[in-house]
């Protein structure tokens, strides 16, 4: 028996999108699938050319009601963006449906990329407008993995999400996120394990 999954029909999208808004591309662009039987690398499904001419983007998951790739200019291997489909500038934005379902993946994503990189210890940041640093003006979290300060680096900087990005490279990018949708559907069997024994 599957576990629970919040958004539980992968066959429908309902979307308000922005043309001009880069995620809102992304949420159009990559149909849902099941976190529990992720397509392959190889799979047109979730080809990160499909974005093209914009840059590449490596799906991790993509569900009705959100989507989550990986950052094209990361902190560190694995850093990540979870946002809705919809066009939601900030977290208020959101309608209660993708909170919670915001709040479920945080989790199961987490623990996913901290699965896939071997990284124990990860930042969960989420801005909300220009003057909080929001980038890109679609709500989204940032799920940040960090293998250890270093010496230079200061202390609220990595609390912060901040430090020096570089630019995702193509083929580490596509053997990653197929690593991270394949612990996402580890993590979320897992799940489904440990609520059943909880009902015993």
């Amino acid at each position: 028996m599957a576990p629970p999954l919040p958004s539980s029909t992968f066959d429908t999208i309902t979307s308000n999108s922005d043309a001009s808004c880069p995620f809102c591309h992304i949420a159009i662009t990559y149909p849902p699938f099941s976190p529990l039987s992720p397509p392959p690398s190889s799979s047109p499904v979730v080809s990160p050319t499909l974005t093209s001419p914009s840059p590449q983007t490596f799906v991790v998951l993509s569900t009705p009601l959100l989507i989550a790739f990986l950052d094209i200019m990361p902190l560190s291997p694995g850093h990540l963006l979870l946002c809705p489909r919809s066009h939601a500038p900030k977290l208020t934005d959101a309608s209660a449906s993708e909170a919670r379902e915001l709040g479920y993946y945080l989790r199961i994503l987490s623990g996913a990329v901290a699965r896939a990189t071997g990284v124990k210890d990860w930042n969960v940041v989420q801005n909300n407008g220009m003057a909080a640093a929001q980038v890109v003006e679609h709500m989204h979290f940032h799920v940040i993995p960090r293998p250890g300060l270093r010496a230079k680096e200061r202390f609220t900087s990595t609390m912060f999400g901040r430090g020096q990005r570089e630019e995702l490279d193509d083929e580490e990018g596509e053997e990653l996120a197929g690593r991270i949708r394949e612990c996402v559907a580890e993590v979320l069997k897992e799940e489904g394990g440990r609520e059943r024994k909880g009902k015993l």
